[in-house]
C-alpha cells in the first residue's frame, strides 16, 4: 500500500511538471511568434524587374525592412562573367537604405565584365536583423534584368516665337524622342512649364514666360530617360528688355480708415489689428500674397489631352475702356513723407475703366475655374482658355457665371465694380500662363498674336503634317 501511495505521488508530480514545461513552451512560442525581435517579414528590394542603366551614373536601389537591415550583397552578370560589386554589413539600426551600384571599370578578382555587353543581370541578396530562422534573420534575393542605354533623348524644336519681351510670353513647339523617356519640361528663369501633346505622339507645345521681375532670361527644354541620360536644349529667343514703372503712393488716413479697415474687418485672421500702418501692410502684403497664391494654384493646370489646334483672338474685355493703371507697376507706399516707406507691392494686372457697372465679356471661349470673392481682388471670375493661358477679372460688382461653366467668346461674365482693394469702379484684368502673371497688353494686340502665336503653329504644322 505504501508503494502505491508513493507511485501515485510521483505520477502526480510528473504530470504537474509536464504541464509547467508545456506552459513554458507555449509561452515561449507565443513570445517568439508575437515578439518584434522574431518578426518573419522578409526585407523588400524596391525595384522593377526590368530597368535601364547608362552605367555612367551609379544605379540607386532602395532596400527596406520592418525591423532593421543587417547586410546586403550585389552581383553583376554580363552573360558570361559574374562579379560581386558590393558586400556590406550594416552596423547601425536602420530600416531603409539606398544602395549605390557602380559599374566596375576594372577587373575584380581577376575577372572583368564585358564592356560591350548591353544586357546585364544584377542580383541583390539582403538580410535583416530579426532573430527568426535560428537567429539568422530573414533574407530575400532579387534578380534585375538590365538594358544598358547610353543614348540621350532627342529634342527637335520645330518652331518658336522669334522674340520674348520681359514680362511677356513666347511659344515653342518641339519633338522629344527616346525609347525609355522618363520626363521632360521647359525651364525658363527658374519656372518649369509643362508642355501639352500636339497633333501627333511625340510632339508638344507650350507657352513660356519671361517674368517681369527677372532681369535675365533663358529657356531650355530638359529631357531625361529611364537610364539617367539627360539632354538640355536651349530655345533661341531674341530677348527684348522692358522697364516697368516705379510709383510712390501716399498712404492717407482716409484710405486706411476706409477701404483698408473694411478689408481687415472682413477677415477673422486680421480683424483684431488696430494699428493703422499694420493694417495697411497686412492687407497690401499678407492678404495680397494669400490671394495670389490661390490665383497661382488655379492657373497652373495644363491638359494632357492631345491638342489638335489652338486659336486665340485678342482680348477686349471692356468696351471703350481707358487704362488707369499699368501691369508691372512697382508700388511703394509711404506715410507722411517718402522717407517713411510703410509697404510695398507689385501690380500684376492692367486696370481698365469705362462706365459704372460696365459689362465685362470674355473674348475667347474657356471654362470658369473660379467665381467667388478673393480678398483684395474682390469678386473675381477666372477662366481657363487652354494651353496654360488663364484670364482673371477683379473688383467686379456682380459675377454672372459659376465655377465649372463653359463660356463662349463674347459672353458676358461680370460687371465692373470696386470690390476688394479698389477705390473707384474699374476692372483689374489679369493674364497668367501656368501660374505666372504676364503682360495683358500682348494678348490685347492682334498683330502680336498673329506673329508670336499663329505663325508659330502654322510653321510647325507644315513639318508635322508633311511627314
Amino acid at each position: 500500500m505504501r508503494r502505491r501511495r508513493y507511485s501515485y505521488g510521483r505520477k502526480k508530480s510528473s504530470n504537474s511538471l509536464g504541464i509547467i514545461i508545456l506552459g513554458l513552451l507555449i509561452g515561449a512560442g507565443a513570445f517568439i511568434f508575437t515578439s518584434k525581435g522574431f518578426e518573419r517579414n522578409k526585407p523588400v528590394i524596391h525595384s522593377e524587374d526590368f530597368i535601364y542603366w547608362n552605367r555612367k551614373s551609379p544605379l540607386q536601389i532602395k532596400i527596406s525592412d520592418d525591423t532593421a537591415l543587417k547586410s546586403y550583397r550585389v552581383y553583376i552578370n554580363d552573360g558570361t562573367n559574374n562579379i560581386e560589386v558590393a558586400n556590406d554589413v550594416i552596423s547601425e539600426n536602420i530600416q531603409e537604405k539606398t544602395i549605390n551600384i557602380t559599374y566596375p571599370k576594372k577587373a575584380i578578382g581577376g575577372v572583368r565584365l564585358n564592356p560591350r555587353a548591353n544586357k546585364l543581370q544584377i542580383t541583390l541578396d539582403v538580410n535583416d536583423k530579426s532573430n527568426w530562422n535560428f537567429f539568422q534573420g530573414n533574407s530575400v534575393t532579387k534578380v534585375l534584368n538590365v538594358e544598358v542605354d547610353y543614348k540621350r533623348p532627342d529634342i527637335n524644336v520645330l518652331s518658336n516665337s522669334y522674340s520674348v519681351t520681359r514680362g511677356g510670353v513666347g511659344l515653342v513647339i518641339f519633338q522629344v524622342k527616346d525609347k525609355s523617356l522618363k520626363s521632360f519640361y521647359v525651364e525658363a528663369s527658374g519656372n518649369r512649364f509643362k508642355a501639352q501633346p500636339y497633333k501627333k505622339a511625340g510632339y508638344y507645345a507650350t507657352l513660356i514666360v519671361w517674368p517681369f521681375d527677372k532681369e535675365n532670361f533663358s529657356a531650355n527644354i530638359v529631357a531625361e530617360d529611364k537610364a539617367g541620360n539627360r539632354r538640355v536644349f536651349n530655345i533661341p529667343f531674341y530677348l527684348m528688355s522692358k522697364k516697368y514703372k516705379t510709383s510712390w503712393m501716399q498712404a492717407k488716413d482716409k484710405f486706411i480708415d476706409g477701404k483698408i479697415s473694411d478689408l481687415i474687418a472682413s477677415d477673422p485672421d486680421y480683424s483684431i489689428i488696430d494699428d493703422r500702418l499694420e493694417k495697411l501692410k497686412t492687407i497690401n502684403e499678407t492678404m495680397r500674397l494669400k490671394n495670389e497664391e490661390l490665383i497661382h494654384s488655379l492657373s497652373k493646370k495644363v491638359s494632357d489631352e492631345l491638342l489638335e489646334e489652338w486659336k486665340i483672338k485678342k482680348f477686349y474685355p471692356l468696351k471703350n475702356a481707358a487704362k488707369v493703371a499699368s501691369f508691372g507697376d512697382d508700388r511703394h507706399y509711404y506715410y507722411n513723407n517718402k522717407d517713411n516707406e510703410v509697404s510695398h507691392s507689385k501690380h500684376v494686372g492692367l486696370d481698365l475703366a469705362s462706365t459704372k457697372m460696365a459689362k465685362i465679356v470674355t473674348s475667347n471661349a474657356g471654362k470658369v475655374v473660379y467665381s467667388d470673392y478673393n480678398g483684395i481682388y474682390g469678386n473675381m471670375p477666372m477662366i481657363d482658355h487652354g494651353l496654360g493661358l488663364y484670364t482673371l477679372y477683379g473688383h467686379c460688382s456682380n459675377i454672372l457665371v459659376k465655377t465649372g461653366d463653359d463660356v463662349s467668346a463674347g459672353f458676358a461674365i461680370a460687371q465692373t465694380g470696386k470690390s476688394g482693394l479698389a477705390l473707384g469702379d474699374h476692372l483689374h484684368f489679369g493674364v497668367l500662363v501656368q501660374g505666372v502673371e504676364v503682360r495683358p497688353e500682348e494678348w490685347m494686340d492682334r498683330k502680336w498674336i498673329r506673329d508670336n502665336i499663329d505663325k508659330v503653329f502654322k510653321s510647325a504644322d507644315k513639318i508635322i503634317e508633311g511627314e
